[in-house]
């Protein structure tokens, strides 16, 4: 079923699925601009990437692409030889997983305090939280592969720049492989990701009560 058809079947997730991703991917390139800026590349921040518009992180097609199929993707332009240190660029880099991961941790912990209070565990409110843990748990996980042209690759290339060295031949290969690998997985990947919100969200109500 395509993911628009639940605008009709099922809104609440609908909407709420949009929402959570629009969110969830702004803060994340937001803060690849920001920690840029930090970093002394400017680039992002003078083409006006210091905003949560959703318009400027993820663009038009981004979005028309979150509404009728559910998936949508952000970017922002940072130039590392304006950064000031070596690492920088990983640094940068890193910036936005981080920033999911400590959604998760904030989605799951209030969706404890939710369920805690109202002992419903399929209320729209617990489930909204819920949702935004899971989603972030797959962005975190999934930003950090390394294939271009995703995070988890700057920060090797960085981390280990020989790799530009080996044959491209096979470097590509490699590299298509794990894209491969990734793309029948992800499912999987959002299975995970839920097994790991399920953990985090009862630890939190156990330490709660």
């Amino acid at each position: 079923m395509l993911f628009a058809q639940l605008a009709l079947s099922n809104p609440q997730f609908y909407f709420m699925w949009v929402f959570l991703v629009v969110f969830s991917v702004c803060l994340h390139e937001y803060f690849h601009a920001q920690v840029a800026l930090w970093m002394g590349d400017s680039t992002a921040a003078d083409n006006g990437y210091l905003t949560l518009n959703p318009l400027r992180q993820m663009g038009l097609m981004s979005l028309i692409a979150l509404l009728l199929i559910g998936i949508s993707w952000g970017g922002v332009p940072v130039n590392p030889s304006r950064m000031r240190h070596r690492y920088s660029e990983a640094v940068v880099a890193a910036a936005g997983p981080l920033i999911n991961f400590i959604l998760f941790l904030l989605f799951t912990f209030v969706a404890a305090i939710a369920y805690t209070k109202t002992g419903d565990g399929n209320s729209m409110f617990v489930q909204f939280f819920v949702v935004g843990g899971v989603l972030n748990t797959v962005l975190f996980i999934f930003n950090l592969i390394p294939v271009p042209p995703l995070d988890g690759w700057s920060i090797l290339t960085v981390i280990f720049p020989k790799i530009y060295s080996i044959n491209s031949e096979l470097r590509n290969g490699v590299i298509f492989a794990i894209f491969v690998l990734v793309f029948f997985s992800f499912g999987k990947i959002f299975m995970f990701g839920s097994y790991i919100t399920s953990i985090a969200v009862n630890m939190f109500i156990g330490w709660l009560m």
